[in-house]
């Protein structure tokens, strides 16, 4: 029901809020606490275009925060390069002064931190947890 996906919906953006104590372990881990028990618990619906719409909005979001803790323009650069921007890229995505919201939408930062990236840190996809 609407509802219970506008709950879903809440629960996921407490979790994500910018200026959320914790480290990002914590945070992901929280993350797929409350998926997995979600989509166990709703698994008999026919969800899947929703799945795939919280996913990508929780990736945004996960983005959004991940750029928000690299708080210095040093860091960001330093940690956009580690992550295999080039170093033009790196450097006016860096000292861009745009909002969180609208950074974490740009092309360089999806391909810096990447959906097989956040897997990587342990976010579980949503979409295989729903098809299983």
């Amino acid at each position: 029901s609407k509802s219970a996906k506008q709950k879903f919906r809440n629960k996921l953006r407490k979790l994500t809020r910018r200026n959320r104590p914790g480290s990002f372990k914590d945070i992901v881990k929280d993350i797929n606490r409350v998926t997995v028990g979600w989509i166990n618990y709703y698994r008999i619906g026919f969800m899947k275009s929703f799945m795939i719409e919280i996913k990508s909005w929780l990736n945004h979001r996960l983005r959004q925060l991940i750029w928000k803790r690299w708080k210095k323009v040093s860091t960001r650069y330093r940690k956009l390069k580690q992550l295999g921007i080039e170093h033009d890229d790196a450097l006016k995505m860096a000292g861009s002064r745009k909002a969180y919201w609208r950074l974490a939408r740009s092309k360089t930062l999806h391909r810096a931190i990447t959906n097989k990236k956040l897997e990587q840190w342990r976010l579980k996809d949503l979409i295989l947890l729903y098809e299983r």
